[in-house]
This record gives structure tokens, C-alpha cells and sequence, in this order.
């Protein structure tokens, strides 16, 4: 069974600053408490009804030194779904490498202060599905391990480096006159009509105020996504998340 000290350390987690203080994260769920653990995420701790081990082939798979059988009851105090799953891990938040290489000659997501975990969350499985291995983040943009962002990634942030970063510093070391940086403004070039390159930053801004002004100077290509049919009213802007989606396919289409 839980102690009351794993459980208060556990809820704890729930808060950045003990997030960083202890340099550790909650994931609940089977499958992305397994991804993480295929991922070879160091595990803290892994709690799981007898259920849960019965029925999943992790539990004998993983190396986990730290294995907590409990019940449902115990699992409901430390989880912070509306719905507890039957197994939930606390994990080492892992040191992210910058391959300097990789990202001068790839294309790498540029978050803006974006500021809903679920949007961040699926920008994260955006960039893994298309490909994308780096996202950079300013440091006012949503916490990676807040419990929304690490339940709506569905995994891909095994996948995916996460790094936390000035970004106007980080812009001006990469930007050269064959390294373009990407943002979606009004006054863009219609995204369709454009010859998009393989390698560059894309930039997606906050929800509600878009690019901020020292970042919408870096920009060498505007990008517009435009609405249909031309003319209509329609809705004043797109969910951040859903053109991160829309611009990283049109990138990977054209390299078909």
C-alpha cells in the first residue's frame, strides 16, 4: 500500500514548483504509462491495482525497482483524472539534448507563450505524427509536465524534445538566409501558393495574442491559412493547436 508520505509527495507533483524541486512527474493510464516506461523513462515509482498487473505484460517486461500494488481506493487519492485509472507511474523528468545538427537541416515547432495544456499537449502528438522531433518553448508557455499538457500528449512526448529556451536568442543563432522561420499572420502569403522548405522554425503564438511583436520581427515567411469560401464570414481565428496541425501537413505534403 501507498505511505502517507508517497501519497503527499505524489499530489504534490500536481504543482510545478515541487515538480522541479523534486524533478519528477505523474502519468496515469495505461497506455501512456507504457509508452513511457517502452520509451525507457526512469521510473520513480509504478502504483497499479492487482488488475492491472494481471492483465498487462509491462509489469514483467519493465525494470522498475519501485513497484506499488494498491487499490482502487488508494489510487483515487493521488490521481488527478475525474475517472482514476488503474495504473499510475511517477517518473524522472529526463535532461533534453539539443541536436544542433538535426535542427539546422529539419523543421522545429517554436511555441510563443501558448498557454492551454490541451493545446500544447497536442502539439506534441502534431509534431510527432508529422515527424517534427524538436519543439521549442518560451519560458511563459504551459508547464510540459502539468498533468492536462502529459494527459493529452497520448505518449508522444517520449517521442518529441521538449526544450524550454529564449526564443529570440534561440532565433537569431539559427536564422540564415537558408533557414527561413515560418509564422501564420493575416497579411501572410496563402500557405497553399508557397514553396515550403524542408528545415526552418515554425511559429505558433499565444491563443489570444498571437506572435508577440519582438518575435514577429525574426519572421522571414508569413503564412496565411485561408478561410472558405473567400469572402464569407466565418470564425475569427483558428485554435492554435488545430493550424500547428494544418501548416505541418502542408509542409510533409509537399515533400511527396
Amino acid at each position: 500500500m501507498l505511505s502517507k508520505n508517497q501519497i503527499k509527495l505524489i499530489t504534490s507533483l500536481q504543482q510545478k514548483k515541487y515538480r522541479d524541486q523534486h524533478q519528477l512527474f505523474v502519468a496515469e493510464g495505461n497506455k501512456l504509462v507504457s509508452d513511457l516506461v517502452e520509451a525507457k523513462t526512469e521510473v520513480e515509482f509504478l502504483i497499479y491495482t492487482k488488475e492491472w498487473k494481471e492483465s498487462n505484460s509491462i509489469y514483467n517486461k519493465a525494470k522498475i525497482s519501485n513497484r506499488i500494488e494498491t487499490d482502487a481506493t488508494q489510487i483515487k487519492k493521488i490521481s488527478s483524472l475525474k475517472t482514476p485509472s488503474t495504473v499510475v507511474a511517477v517518473f524522472k523528468i529526463p535532461s533534453q539534448l539539443i541536436n544542433e545538427t538535426i535542427i539546422q537541416d529539419s523543421l522545429s515547432l517554436v511555441l510563443d507563450d501558448v498557454q492551454d495544456p490541451g493545446n500544447l499537449g497536442t502539439i506534441i502528438r502534431i509534431a510527432d505524427w508529422f515527424g517534427i522531433k524538436h519543439i521549442f518553448c518560451s519560458r511563459n508557455t504551459v508547464d510540459l509536465y502539468n498533468s492536462k499538457v502529459i494527459q493529452a500528449t497520448m505518449g508522444a512526448i517520449s517521442n518529441v524534445n521538449i526544450i524550454y529556451t529564449d526564443l529570440e536568442e534561440l532565433i537569431l543563432k539559427y536564422k540564415t538566409p537558408d533557414f527561413p522561420v515560418y509564422g501564420t499572420f493575416l497579411e501572410g502569403e496563402i500557405i497553399y501558393n508557397c514553396q515550403l522548405q524542408k528545415k526552418g522554425f515554425i511559429i505558433m503564438g499565444n491563443e489570444g495574442k498571437g506572435v508577440s511583436e519582438t518575435i514577429q520581427k525574426l519572421v522571414t515567411n508569413k503564412l496565411y491559412i485561408p478561410d472558405f469560401p473567400n469572402g464569407q464570414a466565418t470564425s475569427e481565428s483558428l485554435n492554435v493547436s488545430v493550424a500547428a496541425s494544418i501548416i505541418c501537413s502542408e509542409f510533409r505534403r509537399q515533400e511527396f
